[in-house]
């Protein structure tokens, strides 16, 4: 199927929001995924742990700055629950890129799991920089869901920002809960209009793509300004270089599953305190980017991740909807 793209000037704000909206819906994605084989762990201290709580942390963050850059172009991002189904992973196409480039990833699997094989194959996937990404030779779709990887997604999506630059109002629906951790990065909130918010804007962008979707094909560090400074194992290195760490050691003792036919009406249930915890986590989180700053948006993540782990304690696989 041939894939539709447009030229830099093509660009319509109705385009740049489903863009955006793509990107919330991506960030959020990786989340529930990341949470489960981070939860299947048995021993909290391990550090494959450690390295995931930090990644998953940084999901977090990238979603904030996706849904503040959606905010600031006059879009009100929208939250559901991701779907997980099989080996498609929404809002990237593998098929687009080189096979050497995927090969060494396979098999993976985007069903929600325990963390083994398939899941590291496909974290390391969703975060591999070894794209080529240069402006140049960027396809920008119109369906949003056509990128081949994170950071052509996103490098696309910067050349739509600066197109449409003149739609930018800041101080819109504008969240930071994650300043602490980051003293020395700029200011998450896009705060300026027109071409002085684009500066915010490209920061955003940049904070997403260095510390995970990165971009270029030779491996860096993340740059001291986007850089956890509170609590992070290895703040230096982006999520690539830390799921290929996972990936090339010994995987950790996991929990692991029943088959769905041995349930329990127990096992029942608490599957469906996940389901509804994790609806309860969507509408807190559309109310925190709609400026409504819910009360319960801590209380409630808190609440997810005990459900996911109180699931795998009794071999019980996380579902979300």
């Amino acid at each position: 199927m041939k894939i539709k793209t447009l030229s830099h000037d093509q660009w319509a704000i109705n385009h740049l929001h489903e863009h955006l909206q793509e990107a919330v819906n991506l960030e959020l994605w990786t989340i529930p995924f990341y949470m489960s084989a981070m939860y299947s762990i048995k021993d909290k201290s391990s550090p494959v742990y450690q390295l995931i709580r930090t990644v998953l942390n940084q999901e977090m963050l990238h979603l904030q700055s996706a849904a503040n850059i959606a905010n600031a172009y006059g879009l009100s991002p929208s939250f559901s629950p991701p779907v997980y189904k099989g080996k498609t992973i929404p809002y990237l196409d593998f098929s687009q890129d080189p096979p050497e480039t995927i090969k060494p990833y396979c098999p993976y699997t985007a069903e929600i799991g325990g963390l083994d094989e398939q899941h590291i194959n496909a974290m390391c996937l969703i975060e591999i920089p070894d794209y080529e990404t240069e402006p140049t030779s960027l396809q920008f779709c119109v369906n949003a869901q056509e990128y081949g990887s994170i950071g052509a997604f996103y490098e696309a999506l910067r050349i739509g920002l600066e197109h449409l630059k003149d739609h930018i109002r800041g101080g819109v629906r504008q969240v930071d809960f994650f300043s602490a951790f980051y003293r020395n990065t700029p200011d998450m909130k896009i705060t300026n209009s027109g071409s002085d918010g684009m500066n915010q804007v490209n920061m955003l962008i940049n904070l997403i793509t260095n510390q995970g979707e990165g971009v270029s094909k030779t491996y860096e560090k993340i740059p001291p300004a986007f850089q956890n400074t509170a609590d992070d194992t290895a703040p230096e290195e982006d999520h690539f270089a830390k799921f290929n760490e996972i990936k090339n050691s010994t995987l950790p003792v996991t929990f692991k599953a029943k088959p769905i036919s041995k349930y329990t009406k127990e096992d029942k249930e608490l599957e469906a305190i996940l389901v509804r915890q994790f609806s309860h986590l969507m509408t807190a989180l559309e109310g925190l980017f709609k400026g409504d700053n819910p009360e319960n948006f801590f209380p409630v993540m808190a609440s997810v991740g005990g459900a996911i782990r109180n699931c795998w304690e009794h071999g019980v696989t996380p579902k979300f909807s």
